[in-house]
């Protein structure tokens, strides 16, 4: 439960407009969100329990496995018509 509600509360402060160190000050600004963000994140990942990490990391492989190849080939074929079509328009545009 407590990994929870850190977990929700470092989604709540990264997405936030507000910080605790605004960001347009210098350096200083990012730097915080830097720092806070993935320190808070491990403090979550720290609290859930082993036994429950173990399940979840498993989980993850299963789903990691792709199940459908040609529709993943034809996403990769659509971004590469896609790049080169931007490219292709860029060339003709601009030289």
């Amino acid at each position: 439960m407590a990994a929870k509600l850190v977990a929700g509360a470092v989604a709540a402060y990264a997405l936030s407009p507000i910080d605790l160190i605004p960001d347009f000050i210098p350096v200083l600004g990012y730097l915080d969100d830097l720092l806070i963000v993935p320190l808070r994140i491990a403090l979550a990942v720290w609290l859930i329990p082993d036994h429950l990490m173990v399940e979840f990391r498993a989980e993850a492989v299963e789903l990691a496995k792709p199940e459908n190849r040609p529709m993943a080939v034809a996403i990769v074929i659509l971004w590469i018509a896609g790049c080169l079509a931007a490219a292709a328009w860029c060339w003709s545009k601009f030289l």
